[in-house]
């Protein structure tokens, strides 16, 4: 046997390994549409814009058994008592009455459920083998999420407006302070007014889109969105706190009656806004890097 046949060859080089499959582009997975259509068709979308439709026509028919008010008993003239004067007093009369806690429900339920349910269905896993990079998963879903909260802030008081107007006719924004504000300037500082809700209630929205990404239970995620919210409310009300109050976002949550002045205000509106904002960019940062490191089994 010649020597040449006993001497071993070298191995063949192997290919270069491929990066990723022919035209896969990480920017087009999960496109937001499709996010916003799965997100669409849940029972809980339906049912949570069911109840915000409700509430306008709910307070209606209050009104009309209930009566007319005056004043708070002290001689005092308050946003409730001006509700049946224009379509726009009773928008705003709606809008007072929900945003202390109604429309925390729907931020927390669109926040809070969009990752958590998919782990509760054991469907994550199967998204990020697509493969949907994680942090474009959570981009989109972040964006669907707080898409949807903004179309709730919205729904309630152009619904309330479109019956307000109906039952109460079109005219002035009464002030319980005294004077009015006209027609055309009044939807301006009801969308001021809604403008704000919405940046108010980012810090629950980051609080649920945190607690989504660490519990696979949607449930957890939304009571303790929910929960931490009214925690922060208890808290704004210890007045031993003094200027630490100015700290919480719950503190600035009404400043939005600052539109409803004869002089629109911002102060209070602007601290809100920037304490708010702070708040919710760090937990979102938080949702992302923990994501980010997590091991996904479900």
């Amino acid at each position: 046997m010649s020597p040449l046949l006993d001497t071993p060859t070298a191995p063949t080089a192997a290919p270069a390994a491929v990066d990723s499959a022919p035209g896969y582009r990480p920017g087009r997975t999960l496109p937001l549409r499709v996010e916003a259509l799965r997100q669409w068709k849940r029972r809980r979308t339906l049912i949570m814009g069911g109840i915000l439709v409700a509430l306008p026509f709910v307070l209606l028919i209050a009104f009309a058994i209930g009566g007319d008010s005056d004043s708070d008993g002290r001689g005092r003239i308050t946003l409730m008592d001006t509700a049946t004067a224009s379509g726009a007093n009773f928008a705003a009369t709606c809008l007072f009455v929900s945003a202390g806690f109604l429309l925390v429900i729907p931020v927390a339920l669109f926040c809070g459920d969009t990752v958590a349910s998919e782990a509760s269905w054991s469907s994550l896993r199967y998204l990020l083998a697509a493969p949907v990079p994680r942090s474009r998963l959570l981009a989109s879903k972040l964006a669907v999420a707080l898409g949807f909260s903004a179309a709730a802030m919205v729904l309630l008081p152009l619904v309330a407006l479109a019956v307000g107007t109906v039952a109460y006719g079109w005219g002035p924004l009464r002030l319980p302070t005294g004077g009015a504000v006209p027609a055309g300037d009044a939807l301006l500082r009801i969308a001021v007014a809604v403008a704000f809700v919405f940046a108010s209630q980012l810090v629950t929205a980051g609080l649920a889109f945190w607690l989504s990404t660490r519990t696979d239970a949607p449930l957890g995620a939304v009571g303790g969105a929910v929960g931490l919210t009214i925690v922060g409310n208890v808290l704004d009300a210890v007045t031993a706190l003094g200027d630490w109050r100015e700290y919480l976002p719950a503190h600035w949550q009404f400043a939005w009656i600052d539109a409803l002045q004869p002089q629109l205000e911002w102060g209070g509106m602007v601290k809100g806004t920037a304490i708010s904002l702070t708040y919710a960019l760090v937990l979102f940062a938080l949702a992302f890097r923990g994501f980010a490191r997590k091991d996904i089994v479900s």
